[in-house]
């Protein structure tokens, strides 16, 4: 059964996509701003033991207002708003990409929202002093110093290795990114405004699933996320970048396993 709900909160309104008959505990799903429906094979094979809400993204139709929030701070405390208005109180969090720091955040900020944390794919760490219309207006070649507080760091280095082309090269993502969330006016989460410092606050059991080809964001992004998440457990899957698309029944199983 799938079902769409239009929840008004401060900000704005917001719909949710319930999935599931209601058995067993909630799961939580954050996506990001390009996924639109891609991923409701992920979703409907753990629905067949969870119940699944689904918050559409700001930028593909789903909500009105919340587009307009600074930044992904802003868009997570809408989030609890929201949960809380559909009575969900504790639950299993799980997002990819963009998705992935949203769950991050609101497993940081309201710890006693997490029953356990599935991040898939999570967006990289970034610096989080620079403004976010500065990443905007520069080409790809300048955003690196803007996008790592160090260039010689391990993630920093990997990020200026890859290859040119637009479907591997992180630069051009994130200028892909960057444009439609200027034209659009929805909320762009890099910089991430302080996650990295709130990660230590994460008490739920974290899992962080990585696709073991995944060529736009290489393996030590995962393992910059470990480090900074006490007890998180990195598990890669063969699969590249978008794996609940590519491999929608190996990332399912994962996160399953996971949640137990």
């Amino acid at each position: 059964m799938i079902e769409d709900t239009l929840v008004a909160i401060r900000a704005g309104a917001i719909t949710f996509r319930v999935l599931g008959a209601g058995r067993g505990a909630p799961l939580v799903y954050f996506h990001s701003i390009h996924e639109r429906g891609g991923w409701s094979p992920f979703l409907e094979r753990l629905a067949r033991r969870y119940t699944v809400y689904a918050p559409l993204h700001p930028g593909v139709g789903g909500s009105t207002g919340v587009e307009t929030l600074d930044d992904v701070l802003d868009l997570t405390l809408a989030y609890d708003e929201l949960l809380t208005a559909l009575g969900v109180a504790r639950a299993h969090l799980c997002g990819h990409f963009f998705g992935g720091m949203v769950a991050a955040e609101l497993a940081a900020l309201f710890p006693e929202r997490a029953a356990r944390l599935a991040l898939v794919s999570p967006l990289g760490l970034w610096r989080d002093d620079a403004p976010s219309q500065d990443i905007l207006i520069l080409p790809p070649d300048e955003l690196g110093p803007v996008l790592f507080m160090d260039m010689a760091s391990d993630a920093a280095r990997a990020w200026s290795a890859l290859p040119d082309d637009d479907d591997a090269n992180v630069a051009a993502q994130v200028e892909s990114i960057a444009r439609r969330a200027a034209i659009a006016k929805f909320v762009w989460p890099i910089p991430d405004k302080g996650l990295r410092k709130r990660l230590h606050r994460i008490t739920a059991p974290t899992l962080i699933l990585w696709g073991e080809n995944d060529r736009a964001n290489p393996v030590v992004y995962a393992e910059e996320w470990q480090r900074r998440i006490k007890g998180a457990a990195v598990k890669l899957v063969p699969s590249g970048h978008m794996l609940i698309h590519e491999t929608p029944d190996a990332a399912a199983r994962a996160v399953e396993g996971f949640l137990g």
